[in-house]
């Protein structure tokens, strides 16, 4: 097997250049090639196209390459020229004046604006129609009858352009066509603030729907990066490869990746050996070790080593793209908060208009149809109904959960199953050293641990730096590492304190003629993942690795099972002995674990949940989660997740708690029975005010004191929540 002999360290003439919004930092060159770390490329798409404008333009570059998934970007130039500091300059420079930039934040910003304005805009008429009405009913103010009726006129005038629309263009009748026939009548008897009134509760409760709407949609953009934009094709073994555009890549061409680039095909290794990161595509932190005659697939990031590649599927039959197009044919929901509230007060149009008609055609007394028409309990449910889930959404805001709307809290209410990914989601998503077992007369465990850490360090696979991170936790001095060499998907050998180390695999060792002496120690009964060390060719001992749970997965799990009866399922894309030790710590049943599972695979899961007649929550924080959280019922992610699980998300855990989860389920369990609660309080009083209405006649003023009353007793009930819980704030304070 051969060695690949160690990469140059971090140059250390280029400094890194920090900014507000990340850092520019060279950290590899050799004479005409340079490798920038630029944490803003995988933030600002724009950003990509714009940097490859500015370094176009200077003289002596050759060749550029970004890699939004890697942050990084490879500039290749001619070695004579003196051009290194000035594509650094123009880097920074460009960097500098992107950080001073916040054309994003302003776009966002006046959006914001412009949505609270517009709501802002439609109350100003109905106030001022209602605040005029009032006045105008003043013997000393009589004048201001006129212009009392035009500010009505005026306040009125879209719910006539609504009505107009509804029964002229779709051809059906709707809520607006009976608010326009109900304000129609009492205008018609000279009556200016009962139709003002009512326009001005409909335009409120239109505002607070408004507010409540999904902001985002789901963007696909991330995904269609990660795929790559370019492949290195080796058409003539006698020549270079040539860099052509991923999408031209024909089956059966060779193509080669180096390191820190992303895969652009699925293909077959034909030569080298490479650590690759699948975490885009299966979401696992531990990378995996490819060969000849193994596969490998579009999207996945080489991390170290060289492969040469035969192309078996490319462009939109990669495994990625195929993920792609299931998440953009995902079902799209309406997600406006007030579906419920418009399909109970729909149901009730057909029977009040007739009854109106009836008792109309029979009394031929306007005011008596007025009545009945205002008693459509249609206000009641349209204003009481957005106002309970706008108090259920600010509720979940002060408690770090972000409700993308409405219609999410309704089918979170109704939720029976929740299938959570394994790694990020149920555990840390990270490599953790779990502690050091030496053998018996060896070297103690700080020394194998520091000595490890030594060999190890500046090397970009997961566990390295989780050697190093827990030999620095632990307070040890890391020396320096002398001559090393790397063994792709096998380890590292390297002289420390002159003395010679191997740090990693089993078979590493074996191969490298390592003494055993009295074998592996014992260790518990717990499976972890191992990696073994030797000094001077002496066997020493192992240091045990794992990808922790959350702290918080076990009360959720058990909770969710046992209190809220919830089927929970876990979806992976580990292999299977990791996925069922995951799931017997958390009690889940073997029978609903799936292991190895891409993103296709994840959808297709979620997709049979829902149509054996389940409400399906999915749980994951990954790009390769996106899919699936795209076809769930109720998708569910973290602030720290991948920006397209954050977009895709209908729940966002902004404090990364699971336990948040309960929190939020409890909330729109509550939200569910506080809606049936309005319900009653409009319907039963305006139910018995309309059997008076329609017999032995009922007032106009009476029947408006019922019907906005029964309205507002159902908002004050819809804000009953925010009032306890900010007297619960107050007395805990």
């Amino acid at each position: 097997m051969t060695a690949l002999k160690s990469m140059p360290e971090e140059n250390s003439e280029f400094p890194p250049v920090l900014l507000s919004s990340g850092e520019c930092q060279v950290v590899h060159r050799i004479p005409g090639r340079t490798r920038f770390r630029i944490p803003l490329l995988g933030e600002d798409p724009d950003s990509t196209a714009a940097v490859r404008e500015v370094l176009e333009s200077t003289p002596g570059v050759t060749d550029i390459r970004i890699n939004r998934m890697s942050r990084s970007l490879v500039v290749r130039y001619f070695p004579e020229s003196s051009v290194e500091a000035q594509i650094c300059r123009r880097v920074s420079d460009y960097l500098r004046q992107l950080a001073g930039r916040d054309e994003t934040e302003t776009d966002l910003s006046t959006a914001e604006e412009t949505t609270e304005e517009d709501a802002g805009s439609n109350l100003r008429l109905p106030v001022a129609a209602v605040s005029l009405a009032l006045l105008s009913r003043f013997p000393r103010l009589g004048g201001l009858r006129l212009v009392a009726r035009v500010a009505f006129l005026a306040a009125a005038f879209p719910v006539a352009r609504r009505a107009f629309e509804s029964v002229v263009v779709r051809r059906r009748l709707n809520i607006d066509c009976l608010d326009f026939l109900a304000l129609s009548l009492s205008a018609g008897q000279g009556k200016l603030v009962t139709p003002a009134m009512v326009i001005l509760l409909h335009e409120l409760g239109d505002a607070i729907r408004e507010r409540t709407a999904r902001a985002t949609e789901v963007q696909t953009a991330t995904l269609m990066d990660a795929i790559g934009r370019f492949a290195w094709v080796k058409y003539d073994p006698d020549r270079e490869p040539e860099q052509i555009p991923s999408d031209r890549v024909q089956v059966g061409d060779t193509v080669v990746v180096y390191p820190g680039e992303q895969i652009p095909v699925d293909g077959t290794v034909l030569q080298g050996e490479a650590v690759i990161d699948q975490q885009s595509l299966t979401g696992e932190a531990m990378p995996v070790v490819r060969r000849p005659g193994e596969s490998v697939l579009a999207s996945t990031l080489l991390r170290s080593g060289q492969l040469y590649l035969r192309a078996d599927r490319v462009g939109m039959q990669t495994r990625a793209a195929l993920s792609i197009e299931l998440l953009q044919k995902a079902p799209v929901h309406d997600t406006r908060m007030a579906n419920y509230a418009e399909k109970v007060a729909d149901r009730l149009i057909w029977p009040s208009l007739l009854l109106a008609a009836i008792v109309l055609g029979a009394t031929r007394d306007p005011a008596r149809a007025a009545a009945i028409l205002t008693l459509d309990f249609v206000t009641g449910i349209r204003v009481s109904i957005p106002t309970a889930f706008l108090g259920a959404l600010n509720h979940t805001t002060r408690h770090g959960i972000l409700v993308r709307s409405g219609r999410t809290l309704e089918q979170l209410a109704e939720v029976d199953t929740v299938v959570f990914d394994k790694t990020g989601t149920l555990t840390e998503g990270t490599i953790a050293i779990t502690g050091v077992t030496v053998v018996e007369g060896g070297l103690p465990a700080d020394e194998i641990a520091r000595l490890a850490a030594a060999a190890e360090q500046r090397l970009t696979h997961p566990v390295a730096e989780a050697i190093v991170e827990y030999a620095r936790n632990q307070g040890l001095t890391i020396p320096t590492r002398g001559e090393w060499f790397y063994e792709v998907g096998l380890g590292v050998r390297a002289v420390i304190d002159e003395r010679e180390i191997w740090v990693g695999s089993e078979r590493f060792l074996e191969l490298s003629g390592v003494e055993w002496g009295g074998g592996l120690p014992e260790l518990d009964g717990e499976s972890q993942s191992l990696i073994y060390v030797a000094c001077d060719r002496k066997f020493q001992g192992v240091i045990r690795y794992t990808d922790p749970l959350r702290p918080e997965s076990d009360r959720l799990i058990r909770a969710l099972q046992e209190s809220y009866g919830i089927e929970v399922h876990l979806l992976t894309g580990d292999n299977p002995q990791r996925a069922a030790q995951v799931a017997q710590k958390l009690s889940i049943p073997t029978s609903r674990v799936y292991a190895e599972a891409f993103p296709d695979e994840k959808a297709r899961i979620v997709r049979n949940l829902h149509r054996a007649g389940r409400t399906v929550a999915f749980a994951g924080d990954g790009l390769n989660d996106s899919v699936a959280l795209a076809y769930a019922d109720v998708s569910i992610s973290f602030e720290r997740g991948s920006d397209i699980a954050r977009e895709t998300a209908d729940v966002v855990l902004m404090n990364n708690n699971l336990l948040d989860l309960l929190e939020a389920i409890s909330i729109s369990r509550q939200t569910r029975n506080l809606i049936d609660q309005n319900i009653a309080l409009v319907v039963v009083p305006n139910l018995a005010a309309l059997g008076l209405a329609s017999t032995i006649g009922l007032n106009p003023l009476v029947a408006t004191a019922v019907h906005n009353g029964s309205a507002i007793a159902a908002g004050a009930n819809s804000l009953r929540p925010l009032v306890e819980h900010q007297l619960d704030w107050r007395n805990s304070g």
